[in-house]
């Protein structure tokens, strides 16, 4: 008997995948850049640079990754304004989001000094490797303009389903970080300050391609209508209260991985780097399967918009299995061709065979983070900030911390790992549990 698609599926199935695909290749070239970095600098004499650099990217993290709440929420606004076909509304999304973005990379400019005297005040390592992180981050940091802007027109772009734009400015910014990696490392030794310096231009040149496509799609007749809803104060009061929620989201993950990176480095600088190259890995399959989760964020806005709610079920179920595919497919790879893959990341033998002591961690982490971070895509869909908020800081307080302490205590690696599992493993049950009362009461209006 031939295989038939049930037909709550078949509407949509290729429309995702044709935007998945897209979705995925494009979100994979960022933490492929950071292999790159990373390889470049694991293959250097002295591995203080890598240390280094790997330290430093904690105040990156910080900085940039918990700010990703402006391109989810930005592609929450647009998906569900699209769905409704309200263009200014679209535009409104873009212009409003865009300007909150330029304020907090002006304020971030501005207090570059601080921020890298208290982050390193915090962090741990030695001072060899602390000033080959500084040397990073003051390269790095003239680059947070072109970041957040990035963030919003990503968003945007993907809202409105046009993946192909967001994966050529991911093509020319991670290309082109690849390539003034090579440079400025290997052949101009710019080492750690090269590598900074690498990233901040290649997300200019990312910015410039987005710009010309965003100049080349919008309709610039409704550009003065936009601008005047802009600060109309009860939908900015609705877009900085979703923001708002998904930025602690972003702040309390983050945090989970820059406090399990530290701890790594209090431990030992070899301890720091083999971590450092395993949370690579974990990386490349998250922000791959965080492309999926895009994609289902703009599908599960467009039909709320449209009123379509017996789809959003149905797109979720489909993220979930694809996502948890691409997650063990990434973990069972480093299981089992453990040799071939981390060869790849340095030549200093003594931390390639470490690292397959833990190498285990990443089957339960990466499957455990593919499906709540497909349960996040879908409260950010439906635009439910506060059950991302509410669930983050559960499983930072509940899941993480106590774990954590045990780790400190014991200066135990493996209780170390199981603190960053457990955060996922609470975050996915309370989400798991949200999700199966949000949809009886608002799509089979059951209590």
């Amino acid at each position: 008997m031939a295989f038939s698609v049930p037909i709550q599926y078949r509407s949509f199935l290729p429309r995702f995948y044709r935007l998945a695909s897209v979705a995925v290749l494009s979100n994979m070239m960022v933490p492929l850049a950071g292999l790159f970095d990373a390889a470049f600098l694991g293959h250097l004499a002295d591995i203080n640079h890598l240390a280094g650099v790997i330290l430093g990217g904690i105040l990156f993290d910080y900085l940039y990754r918990i700010l990703k709440f402006l391109r989810n929420s930005t592609n929450a606004l647009t998906a569900n304004a699209v769905g409704q076909d309200e263009p200014i509304a679209v535009l409104v999304a873009l212009l409003r989001c865009g300007l909150i973005a330029l304020v907090i990379a002006g304020v971030i400019l501005l207090l570059q000094y601080p921020i890298h005297k208290l982050g390193f005040a915090i962090l741990s390592g030695s001072s060899d490797i602390e000033l080959a992180g500084l040397e990073y981050f003051n390269a790095r940091i003239w680059g947070a303009p072109a970041v957040l802007l990035n963030f919003v027109l990503i968003g945007w772009f993907l809202g409105r389903e046009m993946n192909g734009v967001v994966f050529l400015m991911s093509l020319i910014g991670n290309g082109t970080n690849v390539l003034f990696d090579y440079l400025m490392i290997l052949k101009w030794g710019w080492e750690s300050m090269g590598a900074g310096l690498a990233t901040a231009l290649s997300q200019y040149l990312a910015l410039l391609v987005g710009l010309v496509a965003m100049a080349l799609s919008i309709q610039w007749r409704l550009l003065g209508p936009a601008w005047t809803q802009v600060m109309d104060r009860q939908s900015l009061t609705s877009a900085v209260a979703l923001k708002g929620n998904i930025l602690v989201r972003f702040l309390a993950l983050i945090s989970v991985y820059a406090i399990f990176t530290n701890l790594s480095a209090s431990f030992g600088t070899e301890l720091l780097a083999e971590n450092g190259l395993l949370l690579q890995i974990a990386l490349l399959s998250q922000f791959t399967v965080q492309g999926v989760g895009m994609t289902s964020q703009t599908l599960i806005g467009n039909f709320k918009g449209q009123g379509r709610t017996d789809q959003i079920l149905p797109v979720f179920q489909v993220a979930l299995v694809t996502a948890l595919a691409i997650a063990l497919s990434f973990a069972l790879g480093a299981v089992l061709f453990p040799d071939t893959v981390f060869k790849l990341l340095t030549n200093h033998s003594e931390v390639s065979q470490a690292m397959q002591h833990y190498t285990g961690w990443l089957v339960p982490l990466l499957s455990l983070t593919a499906a709540a971070f497909m349960l996040e895509g879908y409260f950010i869909g439906i635009k439910d900030g506060a059950t991302l908020r509410n669930g983050s800081v559960l499983a930072f307080t509940v899941g993480f911390v106590p774990l954590i302490l045990l780790a400190m205590y014991q200066q135990s690696e493996y209780v170390l790992w199981s603190a960053l599992t457990a955060y996922m493993g609470v975050l996915l049950a309370f989400l798991a549990y949200r999700q199966i009362k949000t949809h009886k009461l608002l799509f089979l209006g059951n209590e």
